[in-house]
């Protein structure tokens, strides 16, 4: 091919980046939308799907079938990753989201226990893994096809995969504020909470109508479509997801420290809940709005400067905060802390998806992205308060999740050490 033919494929092919930025990042905001309703909804959903003499044993069903669907975003991102490398980004997202959709369907619109048994609850865990699945396809496929098509400005558009995350948890708790202001207690449990869902459903078919009209990656199409992308990877590029993952670590841990924290500061610190729900609405805000600011501040001084000095931070001060806030357990402390972290996260947050997008080739790079982002955030992110109530436990003192960050932070600067070297 020509260079002159490759320049027009190019201009062709590239749509406009904010189109680029609403197709892909739509389903990312779905897929983080359905999980923070889920959350905080899970109330609701264990009264009318999971029913039981003992709320307790209700709850921990529903949060059963919640944790199930991380589970299987692994297998999801290695099917869908596949399929991305293999025949294209574009039908991997539009395969993504109809499944998204597919399960918030399910959730929105099916009966309660009451009305058809034990149907009820085994279709809500259908709906999960559907939308578990879905989701460990979305990152890696959407993310090649940002970077892929704005690779000169690869750092500022891919920050908004991680941006649209925040925004999603906070879209989810004005639902959950407004649904209470509007709706009585009864009304909300009767067909309230289906709301939140059903919005997402609106969202998804103009994100399907604007993904079937995008282009596909012109440096995709140039290239033959790796035969067996899975094979590469794990036969050569082993090294590769090894550092992925620990990059992703410290991004993880902290993003769902920040879910733990409505239990561990009414649990271990005592505070009411009204002031660990403020402090969370808070590091939503400040994900939401920092994130991509850091992405075009890494445009300027480089990614690489941004994700150490937030590595160097969280190490040497994550301790004295947590310290402080055990020590002098108030809601301005908590809310500091909070807000510390989520600040740090979004320097180092903004950086993440770019920079393993370049740790891959083309032929890999969706597999690749997919399954080095679902198992950190399977094993690192997923049980991240199940690690640190355990260590609480173990050792007795509140300072735990600080000694856990601080741990997290290490390995991923020990995967920045050798990862600097093959991006820029």
């Amino acid at each position: 091919m020509s260079s002159y033919n490759t320049a027009a494929s190019l201009n062709v092919s590239k749509p406009n980046l904010h189109k680029t930025l609403f197709a892909t990042c739509i389903g990312n905001a779905l897929e983080w939308f359905d999980i923070a309703v889920y959350a905080f909804f899970a109330n609701y959903i264990a009264h009318v799907f999971f029913p039981t003499s003992d709320a307790s044993v209700s709850m921990l069903l529903t949060f059963g079938s919640f944790g199930v669907s991380f589970l299987i975003r692994p297998l999801g991102a290695i099917v869908l990753g596949n399929y991305a490398d293999r025949h294209g980004r574009k039908k991997a997202l539009l395969l993504s989201i109809n499944l998204m959709m597919l399960g918030g369907a399910i959730i929105t619109f099916m009966p309660g226990y009451e009305s058809i048994g034990l149907i009820a609850p085994l279709l809500v865990l259908l709906a999960r893994l559907i939308q578990g699945f879905s989701a460990g396809g979305e990152f890696g496929s959407s993310t090649a096809f940002l970077v892929e098509h704005f690779p000169e400005r690869k750092a500022f558009i891919a920050s908004w995969q991680f941006a649209t995350q925040g925004a999603s948890t906070l879209m989810a708790s004005a639902f959950g504020l407004g649904l209470t202001q509007i709706l009585t207690e009864s009304q909300i449990q009767e067909w309230g909470w289906r709301i939140p869902f059903a919005f997402g459903l609106l969202i998804g078919p103009l994100g399907i109508y604007i993904r079937r009209h995008v282009h596909e990656p012109a440096s995709f199409e140039a290239q033959q479509p790796e035969a067996a992308p899975l094979k590469r990877l794990f036969g050569r590029q082993k090294e590769l997801m090894l550092l992925a993952i620990g990059l992703m670590v410290i991004s993880t841990a902290v993003n769902y420290m920040l879910n733990y924290v409505p239990t561990y500061a009414t649990k271990n610190l005592h505070l009411p809940s009204s002031t660990a729900f403020a402090a969370t609405l808070l590091a939503g805000v400040i994900l939401t709005v920092v994130t991509p600011i850091m992405g075009l501040c890494a445009e300027r001084v480089g990614r690489v400067p941004l994700m150490w000095g937030s590595l160097i931070l969280l190490i040497v001060t994550i301790y004295p905060a947590f310290s402080l806030v055990v020590n002098h357990p108030t809601p301005t402390t908590l809310i500091i802390l909070v807000g510390w972290m989520a600040l740090l996260k979004s320097i180092y947050f903004s950086t993440v998806p770019s920079v393993m997008a370049d740790l891959f080739p083309i032929g890999t790079r969706a597999s690749g992205m997919a399954i080095s982002y679902n198992v950190a955030v399977t094993v690192f992110g997923g049980f991240a308060p199940l690690i640190c109530t355990l260590l609480i436990n173990a050792t007795g003192t509140s300072l735990a999740p600080g000694y856990y960050l601080m741990a997290m932070s290490v390995l991923s600067g020990l995967a920045l050490i050798r990862s600097q070297k093959r991006v820029s």
